[in-house]
């Protein structure tokens, strides 16, 4: 089966869209328990969310890199995670762009965008590539203010995902309005 290059797959209902993010224990047990994130959680730093399940665990290593070893499956509004695609910027100038032009863009943009090698179940890199989106300023205060549907401490069931016990979440296409993919760059 050929895949489009870059293409948004996620697990999604009608209202929501289910990112991936890795903490440390003391930030994950503090979200999932207000359902939203807290303290010690940052504002100001960069938080970056993962439509991809096996993206996440190749950058969490399985939850067992430092700082990560407890992932969050996060459900956030289809219209949130939409709002912060149509404000996004690539964290890199594509061939061919105006480096001015995309460095403006790029600093007054408080959403990045990041398209690595999509990840197989045992973590090694396929053709095509996932989105990661890196959420800033403003994008960061709706993401924990707005957006949060729900938060889901998965850790204790990755054990069984990996040895092939359980399947992952069931990731599809994400129906991106055209407009939308052209602002992210997708296929």
């Amino acid at each position: 089966m050929n895949l489009p290059y870059r293409q948004i797959r996620a697990s999604y209902t009608e209202e929501a869209v289910t990112v991936y993010q890795a903490y440390d224990p003391d930030i994950a047990g503090r979200a999932v328990a207000a359902q939203r994130f807290v303290p010690p959680f940052k504002r100001e730093r960069m938080t970056w969310i993962k439509p991809s399940f096996h993206w996440m665990m190749y950058r969490s290593g399985w939850a067992a890199k430092p700082g990560q070893t407890r992932v969050l499956a996060i459900e956030i509004t289809r219209d949130g995670f939409e709002w912060a695609l149509a404000r996004s910027c690539p964290s890199h100038p594509g061939t061919g762009d105006d480096h001015a032009s995309w460095a403006a863009r790029l600093r007054d943009s408080p959403v990045r965008i990041q398209w690595d090698p999509e990840r197989d179940a045992h973590l090694n890199p396929l053709p095509y590539r996932s989105i990661q989106i890196g959420l800033s300023r403003e994008a960061v205060d709706r993401y924990v203010d707005q957006w949060i549907v729900s938060i889901t401490d998965i850790t204790d069931t990755l054990g069984t995902v990996r040895a092939g016990a359980s399947a992952p979440p069931a990731e599809r296409p994400y129906p991106l309005p055209a407009a939308l993919a052209a602002v992210v760059g997708a296929a």
